[in-house]
């Protein structure tokens, strides 16, 4: 679904990624680990295809079509959909009229997808006007399951969200990821998902998105460096006990072995 090779991102002449390498396969869900400021929210702007976010060195690579220097609307055409940590307020932008931009099947039903996310209420009010922390999230998944993308990115998911609207976020986030099959609760790591299609790439710095999705990798992302490759949880608990500064140090000793 996604391949990154020899990524090397440049912001305001600042290097932010260097030699980043990934690769998402098709129904597949990654996550991204990296404390702030590690270039986390800068892999995924590039791979959107943000601007000021200059791509020096390396390729993008989307269903096997190179993007690097595609335009982030054709981007978004060809099947990619981000949720952001912080998205703007837009005034004057009913949050229904946004979700009908993202259809662009004109497939959704706009009205169950609300109701599916408590989220009725909202569509006649502005785009993230005077919204919670919960009730963005809840707006930036509702516009994410009308545009059905096949490679979804999610900042930071869990950020700024109450214990009781998480819950229904990580619900929505499986809603969308795992559409037309069975979702899993738990699934050992080794195990497919039979019928997926669907792949994503979430970014997060502590974690807690994983006690309500499912995924099949981790990679730590440290200083513009990806340093680590393995199951997420075997991650995330050996950051809890370490911390970042741990990863690099390991990746490092391996690197020095080979």
């Amino acid at each position: 679904m996604l391949q990154i090779e020899e990524l090397k991102v440049e912001v305001g002449g600042k290097t932010i990624l260097n030699n980043v390498n990934m690769e998402i396969p098709k129904g597949e869900t990654e996550i991204l680990f990296g404390p702030n400021g590690s270039g986390k929210t800068s892999l995924m702007m590039a791979i959107m295809g943000f601007s000021g976010y200059n791509v020096t060195h390396g390729k993008i690579i989307f269903k096997g079509e190179d993007i690097t220097d595609m335009p982030i609307n054709e981007r978004a055409l060809l099947g990619i959909g981000v949720s952001f940590q912080r998205p703007p307020t837009i005034k004057g932008l009913k949050t229904r009229e946004i979700v009908e931009i993202c259809d662009v099947n004109r497939s959704a039903d706009i009205e169950e997808l609300a109701k599916k996310l408590n989220f009725t209420d909202f569509l006649e009010r502005d785009v993230n006007h005077n919204f919670s922390g919960g009730e963005i999230k809840r707006s930036e998944l509702l516009q994410l399951m009308a545009q059905q993308p096949d490679l979804v990115l999610l900042d930071e998911p869990e950020s700024g969200v109450d214990l009781e609207s998480i819950a229904l976020v990580g619900e929505a986030i499986n809603s969308l990821l795992y559409r037309g099959v069975k979702c899993p609760q738990e699934r050992p790591h080794k195990e497919k998902i039979a019928g997926r299609t669907k792949s994503a790439l979430v970014i997060t710095h502590t974690g807690h998105i994983l006690n309500y999705i499912t995924a099949d990798k981790g990679q730590v992302l440290y200083n513009g460096i990806l340093c680590c490759a393995k199951n997420a949880r075997d991650i995330l608990k050996w950051i809890r006990e370490y911390g970042y500064e741990e990863c690099v140090r390991c990746s490092n000793e391996i690197k020095s072995l080979i």
